[in-house]
C-alpha cells in the first residue's frame, strides 16, 4: 500500500521534474502528466478506507534531525484521511478543469510546480505527528499559495492580495509555533498523539490557557475566521482553479484541521468553547452579510466561503464541550455537533467547489463576472446553471442536496447546545441558534442572488466582453463531477458517515471505541422537528428579503468602507510603510563609515555590558606562559605594520603593510605549533594580497592630500573602544565566568568523529552546518558576480549593435 511518507512527498519530487519535462513536450499539455500525482495519492489512500474504518491508525517514521528529535512521523486515522482524500481528490478536478482553463500562454510549468508544492505542504500539515514539522508544512501552504494567488502578478490587486494573504497567514503561523513550543515546554514531547495523551498534565500548567490562544490564532488566520478573514476576498484575484483548489476545498481548511486536531487537549475548557464558538458564529454572520453587497460573483463566493467556515469551526466550538467532566462521552447529543462539522467539510468541498468553477466558466467565456452585467445566460448555458443551481441550492441548505443534511444537523447542533448545563449555556447558550438562524437567511439570500441574477432575468449582451456559450465538455467534467457528488451524497449519506466521518469520531473524541460506537445515522426526513420549522422559515423570510432586497440593503450604508477592516488593514500597512521609510532614511545615508559606526558602538555597549553585568569580565595572568622575545619581536612588527597602515600614502603600501599583519600571524602560529593553521594563514594571506593588487590595479589614482588631515576624535575613541573590547573578550573567555569551556568536550574529537586532526573535525563534524552554510554564501556570492559579469556583457553587446 502506498504509504503516507511518499504520498507528502510524491508531488514535491514532481514539482523538480515539471520544469525538466516541460522543455521536452511538444503538444502535450503538461497538466496531463501533473493530474496522475493526486490521482495517484487518491486511490492510495482510498485503499486504507476498510482499515481506518474498523479504527486502524497507521504511523510512519522517517529520520530527520534525530539529534533534536526531529523527525518525520506522519500518522494516519480517520481524521487525516478525510482531508488527505479531499487534498487528493478535489485536486485531480482542479487539475482537470484548469488544463482547458489556463491558456497555453500561460507559465504553466511555474503554476503547476506552485500547485503541487501546496498539493504537498497541506499533505504534510494533516499527516503529520511531529508538532515542528507540522509547522514547517504549514508556513509552506501560506509560501506556495502566496506564489499561487499572485500567479498574474502584472495585475495589481494580485500582487496586492497575496502580499495580504502571506502577512496575515504567517503570523498566525508564528503565533502557532510559540503555542507549539509552550506545549513541548509543559509535555516535553512534539509528538501531537502523546499530547493527547498526557492531558492530565496540562490543563494545571500556567501556560496551557497562553498556548491555547497562540495555536487558536494560528487556525484563525489561515481558515479565515473574523476579524482575520479580509484576506481571503482578496486572494480571489488568483486563477479560479487555485480558488477552487485552496480557497474552497483545501488551504481553508487546515485552521479547521487543527482545531479539530487539538479538541481533545483544549476541550472541555470554558475559555476554548467560548472563543471558537463565539469566532465561529461572528463569522458565519459577519460573511454571510457581507456576501450579499457583493457585486462580484467571485468576491461574492469568497465571503460565502467564509462564513461556511465559520459554521464549521462554531460546530466544532460546540462539540468540545463534549470533554467537560460531567458529560459522557457516550452521550450522542453532545458528540452529534462534531459528526455534523465533519459532515459539512465534505459537503462544503463538494458544492463550494463546483460552484467556483462555474464562477470560472462565467468569467472564461463572457468575459466579466459583475452581476450588474450578467443576466439570462440559463439559454445559453444551460449545462453551467444546473451545476450552479445545485451547488447554490445545496449551501443554501435546500433538498435534495447533501447541503441540506449538514444543515439540519447543524440546526440540530445549536439548539442542543442551550440545553447544555455547562458555561452558563442555559442563558448564553439561547443566542446560539438565533445568530446562526439569521445568518442562515442570509446565505439563503446570496445563494439566490448567484443563481437569479447571473442564470435569469433579461440577456444584456452589450454589457459582455464576449459571445456567451457553453465551454468545452472538458472544462466542464470537474464541476459535473462535483454535482453528481451533491447529489449522491444526499441519496447515499450514511456510506461517507459510516466509513470516513465515524472513524474520524475517534480522532476528535480519543474515549470512543469503534467496535460499539455506531455514530449519527444521517437521514433526509426526522419527522416534524424544529430543525425543519427553522429551514421553512428560512425559505420563506429568505425570498421575501431577496425579493424587496431594495427596501432594506440601505442597512449596509451604516457599514461604510472607511471603517471596515480593510481600510484599517491599510491605514496601517501605509503607515507602517511610511514610518519605516522614514526611519530607514536615517540611517541608510549611503556611507559606509556610518553603517560601520553603528555597528561598532553596538558591539562595544553589548558586549562590554554583558561583561561587567555577568561578573565575567575576571583574568589572572599570573599563570600564563611568558612571552618570549621573539614572539615579542613579532607582536611589536605587527604593530608597527598596523599602524604604518593609516598613514600610508599609496595603495601598494598599504597591501604590502597588510600583508605583514598577515604573514606574521602565521608566523605566530608556527611558534604555538599550529602548523595546519600556519599553512592556511598562509595561503589565504597570498590569495588577498594578490586580489588586493589585481583590484586596485583598475582604480583611480589614489589622490593624497598634501594637506595633514585633522583626526577625528570620535573615531579614534571607537577604534580604541573596539580593540579593548576585544581584548576584554580574549581575557574573559579564560576566566571561565560566563560559561564552563568545551575544550575538553572536542578533545575528545577521534572519539566522537573519528578525526585524528581537531581543527578538521570541529569544521567538518561539528559545525558542519556552519562550515556548509558558509560554502552556500560563497556560492550565492559567485552566482551574483557571474550575473553581474552577464548583465554587463549583454549591455555592452546591445551597445554595439545599437
Amino acid at each position: 500500500m502506498l504509504t503516507v511518507n511518499f504520498a507528502i512527498f510524491l508531488p514535491f519530487l514532481a514539482a523538480i521534474l515539471i520544469p525538466f519535462i516541460y522543455n521536452k513536450l511538444s503538444r502535450l499539455h503538461i497538466g496531463w502528466i501533473v493530474l496522475a500525482v493526486p490521482a495517484v495519492i487518491f486511490i492510495g489512500l482510498i485503499r486504507y478506507i476498510p482499515a481506518t474504518s474498523s479504527g486502524e491508525t497507521f504511523l510512519f517514521t522517517l529520520n530527520w534531525i534525530p539529534s533534536f528529535n526531529i523527525n518525520l512521523h506522519t500518522y494516519l486515522d480517520g481524521l487525516s484521511i478525510i482531508f488527505g482524500l479531499l487534498i487528493t481528490g478535489i485536486g485531480v478536478l482542479v487539475v482537470l478543469y484548469s488544463i482547458y482553463y489556463l491558456s497555453a500562454e500561460e507559465s504553466l510549468k511555474h503554476f503547476y510546480v506552485y500547485l503541487l508544492m501546496f498539493m504537498g505542504a497541506m499533505l504534510g500539515v494533516v499527516f503529520s505527528d511531529h508538532m515542528m514539522v507540522l509547522y514547517a508544512f504549514w508556513e509552506l501552504t501560506s509560501i506556495s499559495s502566496f506564489l499561487l494567488i499572485a500567479f498574474w502578478y502584472h495585475r495589481k490587486g494580485s500582487r496586492y492580495g497575496a502580499k495580504k494573504s502571506l502577512l496575515i497567514t504567517v503570523s498566525g503561523g508564528i503565533a502557532m509555533l510559540a503555542g507549539f513550543l509552550m506545549l513541548h515546554f509543559i509535555t516535553d514531547t512534539y509528538s501531537i498523539r502523546e499530547v493527547i495523551s498526557s492531558i492530565g498534565t496540562l490543563k494545571n500548567h500556567s501556560l496551557f490557557p497562553v498556548a491555547m490562544i497562540l495555536i487558536l490564532l494560528g487556525a484563525f488566520t489561515k481558515s479565515a475566521q473574523f476579524p482575520f478573514h479580509i484576506w481571503l476576498p482578496d486572494a480571489m484575484e488568483a486563477p479560479t482553479p487555485v480558488s477552487a483548489y485552496l480557497h474552497s476545498a483545501t488551504m481553508v481548511k487546515a485552521g479547521i484541521y487543527l482545531v479539530a486536531r487539538f479538541t481533545p487537549v483544549f476541550g472541555g475548557e470554558a475559555a476554548w468553547f467560548w472563543i471558537v464558538t463565539s469566532v465561529g458564529l461572528m463569522t458565519l454572520f459577519w460573511g454571510a452579510f457581507s456576501a450579499i453587497r457583493q457585486t462580484d460573483l467571485k468576491a461574492l463566493l469568497a465571503y460565502s466561503t467564509v462564513s461556511q467556515l465559520g459554521l464549521i469551526m462554531s460546530l466544532f466550538g460546540i462539540s468540545s464541550a463534549s470533554f467537560h467532566a460531567n458529560i459522557s462521552i457516550e452521550n450522542t447529543l453532545y458528540t452529534q455537533a462534531a459528526f455534523a462539522a465533519l459532515f459539512h467539510l465534505v459537503n462544503h468541498s463538494t458544492f463550494k467547489g463546483a460552484l467556483f468553477m462555474v464562477v470560472g466558466i462565467v468569467d472564461y467565456q463572457v468575459g466579466t463576472r459583475d452581476i450588474r452585467r450578467l443576466g439570462g445566460l440559463i439559454s445559453l448555458m444551460p449545462i453551467s446553471f444546473s451545476i450552479a443551481l445545485i451547488g447554490s441550492f445545496s449551501m443554501a441548505g435546500l433538498p435534495p442536496f447533501n447541503g441540506f443534511l449538514s444543515k439540519e444537523m447543524f440546526f440540530t447542533a445549536v439548539l442542543n447546545v442551550s440545553h447544555f448545563d455547562i458555561f452558563n449555556l442555559q442563558t448564553l447558550g439561547n443566542m446560539i441558534p438565533i445568530v446562526a438562524w439569521v445568518a442562515s437567511v442570509f446565505t439563503f439570500i446570496y445563494c439566490m442572488i448567484i443563481v437569479f441574477k447571473t442564470f435569469l432575468g433579461s440577456y444584456q449582451e452589450e454589457k459582455l466582453e464576449k459571445q456567451s456559450q457553453e465551454p468545452s465538455f472538458g472544462m466542464l467534467v470537474a464541476p459535473i463531477t462535483l454535482a453528481i457528488l451533491v447529489v449522491a451524497i444526499f441519496l447515499f449519506p450514511n456510506v461517507i458517515g459510516d466509513y470516513v466521518i465515524r472513524p474520524a469520531m475517534a480522532s476528535v473524541y480519543p474515549l470512543i471505541d469503534l467496535s460499539t460506537y455506531a455514530g449519527h445515522h444521517i437521514s433526509a426526513w426526522h419527522g416534524f422537528q424544529p430543525e425543519l420549522y427553522m429551514t421553512i422559515a428560512i425559505i420563506i423570510l429568505g425570498f421575501l428579503l431577496y425579493r424587496y432586497k431594495h427596501l432594506w440593503e440601505g442597512i449596509y450604508r451604516l457599514f461604510p468602507e472607511k471603517w471596515s477592516l480593510d481600510a484599517l488593514y491599510n491605514n496601517l500597512m501605509t503607515r507602517a510603510e511610511n514610518s519605516s521609510s522614514k526611519i530607514t532614511s536615517t540611517y541608510m545615508t549611503g556611507f559606509l563609515r556610518h553603517y560601520l559606526l553603528y555597528i561598532y558602538i553596538f558591539l562595544v555597549f553589548v558586549t562590554c555590558g554583558v561583561l561587567f553585568y555577568t561578573g565575567a569580565f575576571s583574568f589572572n595572568i599570573s599563570y600564563d606562559t611568558p612571552i618570549q622575545t621573539f614572539e615579542g619581536i613579532i607582536v611589536l612588527v605587527m604593530i608597527v605594520a598596523g599602524i604604518s597602515i593609516l598613514f600610508a600614502k599609496t595603495r601598494l603600501a598599504a597591501i604590502l603593510l597588510n600583508g605583514v599583519l598577515g604573514f606574521s600571524m602565521a608566523i605566530l602560529f608556527i611558534l604555538f605549533r599550529a602548523p595546519d593553521l600556519a599553512l592556511t594563514q598562509i595561503v589565504v594571506e597570498t590569495v588577498t594580497t594578490a586580489l588586493f593588487l589585481l583590484c586596485f590595479y583598475f582604480l583611480p589614482e589614489w589622490e593624497s592630500n598634501p594637506k595633514r588631515k585633522k583626526i577625528n576624535i570620535g573615531h579614534l575613541l571607537i577604534s580604541i573602544a573596539v580593540g579593548a573590547t576585544f581584548v576584554l573578550i580574549a581575557l574573559s573567555i579564560k576566566s571561565e565566568q560566563l560559561f564552563s569551556t568545551i575544550a575538553s568536550y572536542f578533545e575528545n574529537a577521534y572519539e566522537l568523529a573519528g578525526g585524528n586532526n581537531i581543527v578538521n573535525a570541529i569544521l567538518g563534524d561539528f559545525r558542519a552546518f556552519d562550515t556548509m552554510l558558509e560554502v552556500v554564501v560563497l556560492f550565492i556570492s559567485g552566482i551574483g558576480v557571474y550575473s553581474l559579469i552577464k548583465i554587463k556583457d549583454k549591455k555592452g553587446a546591445k551597445n554595439i549593435e545599437d
